[in-house]
């Protein structure tokens, strides 16, 4: 009895490690933290066209605060809401505050409807440019 359960914990093992969420994977990090952006946040992606690198503390993501950094300086502060929770009538308020010496310009909000990486279910990325 014992040894039949030892070979079903053994053979179930390799399901169990698989369902467990990787830690986010983050690029190598650069040797300048740009300046303006909170000094907890990191690089967690690099540039991505049109817009520049994303810099996060992980612990907030995936909601954010993210900045956008191009060529070491902010260009933005993004959000990202999942389709579920805006569906259901949660508010977020002051959440796109622009960083100390910057205004915001103007804000997209972009419905992503199959996810993206990072982020894989439907959502709504708000961008504060500056």
């Amino acid at each position: 009895m014992i040894a039949r359960a030892l070979a079903l914990c053994l053979a179930l093992a390799p399901l169990s490690l698989s369902a467990a969420p990787a830690a986010p994977q983050l690029p190598p990090q650069p040797s300048v933290h740009p300046a303006g952006i909170p000094a907890d946040a990191l690089m967690v992606s690099p540039c991505v066209q049109a817009m520049g690198e994303h810099w996060a503390n992980p612990k907030n993501l995936p909601f954010g605060p993210i900045y956008g950094v191009y060529q070491g300086k902010p260009v933005f502060t993004e959000i990202m809401i999942d389709k579920k929770s805006f569906a259901s009538g949660a508010s977020y308020v002051n959440q796109l505050k622009p960083l100390p010496g910057y205004s915001i310009d103007h804000v997209d909000v972009e419905y992503v409807p199959y996810g993206h990486a990072g982020y894989p279910i439907p959502h709504y990325d708000v961008h504060a440019y500056y």
